[in-house]
């Protein structure tokens, strides 16, 4: 037999504890943390208490389910400022650029060009060519400002 086989069950709780909490380091979110907190829980109430596996599994669940629950509690409350909150809303990070209208904007439609693709566009009644800036971005839609 090996090592491992021959450890107490709350051993291999812990040990798997340990590997998950390595294994947050590499995972990109916050959630392995929380399962390994709940193994640990496991681990160290079996090498107390001297849980059956049955037991251990349907404790494991429990565990879990309350950590992540109060992992996601925690978060919603102590939110994490990010240095690019618009990184991926492509949209919002539009908003104040100068586009060129690519084919004539209207309160109903239009075209204008944003970098190397052109966008669906409404706004002020634009010809082609004039430019314009982004003030909202609504459903996929640029609404367009003339500029003087």
């Amino acid at each position: 037999m090996d090592a491992f086989s021959e450890l107490a069950d709350g051993y291999k709780w812990l040990i798997l504890g340990m590997a998950l909490a390595i294994g947050e380091i590499f995972v990109p979110g916050v959630l392995l943390i929380w399962f390994s907190a709940a193994a640990v829980i496991v681990g160290l109430a079996t090498l107390l208490f001297g849980f059956g596996i049955a037991t251990q599994l349907a404790f494991a669940t429990v565990i879990s389910l309350a950590t992540v629950t109060l992992g996601r509690m925690w978060y919603r409350k102590h939110k994490v400022a990010s240095e690019d909150p618009l990184l991926n809303n492509r949209g919002a990070r539009m908003i104040g650029r100068t586009v060129t209208v690519v084919e004539p904007v209207s309160e109903t439609g239009g075209r204008a060009k944003v970098g190397d693709s052109v966008w669906p566009a409404r706004g002020a009644a634009m010809a082609a060519g004039d430019t314009g800036r982004i003030i909202a971005v609504e459903d996929g839609v640029l609404v367009l400002q003339a500029l003087d």
